[in-house]
């Protein structure tokens, strides 16, 4: 078994808690659906959040999902001028048997223009 690491984001309209902690919560249900993941897979969560949100920790929409014993952690995504606004990232290290190549990475929203070249690998 490896660990391997599973990227995405999704963008919001405000920094308003509620908006984030959907937004959230729909970034983390869509990459654990695609990569049939469960709990017990997840061995931790890196958050990083751009620099105009700051109303809540989105690690809160992952503990109210129940990941309770998965290490959390949220941090500032650097300042690069011109990079997307409101702006959520994730970093799920996971335990599986999955090759690199079966691990489906997920972005969301004005987030897909991140990493284009990962929306479009053939899984076929």
């Amino acid at each position: 078994m490896a660990v391997r690491g599973i990227r995405g984001a999704i963008t919001v309209k405000e920094d308003n808690a509620a908006e984030i902690l959907q937004a959230t919560r729909e970034l983390l249900e869509e990459i654990i659906k695609k990569n049939e993941l469960c709990s017990d897979d997840i061995a931790s969560i890196i958050f990083t959040v751009t620099q105009d949100i700051k109303t809540v920790f989105p690690a809160e929409a992952a503990r109210s999902m129940g990941l309770c014993l998965v290490p959390l952690l949220c941090s500032l995504e650097i300042g690069v001028v011109g990079s997307i606004p409101l702006c959520i990232r994730v970093m799920i290290h996971v335990n599986t048997n999955k090759s690199q190549n079966e691990i489906i990475h997920v972005f969301l929203r004005d987030a897909s223009k991140l990493r284009e070249d990962l929306n479009k690998v053939d899984r076929g």
